[in-house]
């Protein structure tokens, strides 16, 4: 209990985005989730939409996010990520490769998924990712679940980095203690905010202390 005692003040929320953003209440939402100072990272995950729908949305959100100090990334868009100054990206394995988003970002963060593969982790390190993440750990509201991450996954990935380690995949309030346990840096969370059918997103966000 004492390493969760240590971790209760500890920006280790990495909030991802619902999948569609069609109202000026969503912008509320986000500023008072915000206003509870246990968010870390904010990416917007918008993977059906253009590039325009994603970069005017990306320019409402960064300033939200730079009044409150969260690190603002752009899911698969380095590009837009580059032209509107968000703070980095995340990319997964079938978009563009980390050195090719590196080279576009320079010295912002470019964090990438690595599944349940301490080989695809190895690669990262080598490309310099600024984080990984590995998952899913449980079944997800958000997407179906192709990579099924472990533990032992987990701890293996720590032992061989000091590069932080974002948990992905079906996280909520009743299992996400287990994963800071595991040494879990931050807990990536969309579903459980979102999709919740019995908490709104802020009182969501409350039961993870």
């Amino acid at each position: 209990m004492k390493k969760l005692i240590k971790t209760k003040n500890k920006k280790f929320i990495y909030l991802i985005s619902p999948d569609k953003i069609n109202n000026k209440e969503f912008y509320n939402t986000l500023e008072e989730i915000f206003n509870l100072k246990k968010i870390k990272f904010f990416q917007l995950r918008l993977k059906s939409k253009d590039t325009k729908v994603v970069t005017r949305i990306s320019k409402k959100i960064k300033k939200i996010c730079k009044k409150h100090k969260v690190k603002f990334l752009i899911n698969n868009h380095p590009i837009i990520a580059k032209k509107i100054g968000a703070d980095g990206c995340h990319i997964g394995q079938n978009d563009m490769n980390v050195k090719e988003a590196k080279n576009i970002l320079k010295n912002k963060i470019v964090g990438v998924t690595c599944h349940n593969s301490i080989k695809l982790v190895k690669e990262a390190i080598k490309h310099k990712a600024n984080y990984i993440a590995l998952g899913a750990f449980y079944s997800s509201k958000t997407k179906k679940v192709q990579f099924k991450a472990n533990f032992n996954v987990l701890r293996s990935a720590k032992k061989i980095t000091k590069v932080p380690i974002v948990a992905i995949g079906g996280i909520n309030s009743k299992n996400y203690k287990k994963l800071l346990l595991n040494k879990a840096d931050f807990l990536a969370i969309s579903g459980f905010i979102w999709k919740n059918k019995y908490l709104k997103p802020i009182e969501a966000i409350r039961k993870l202390k």
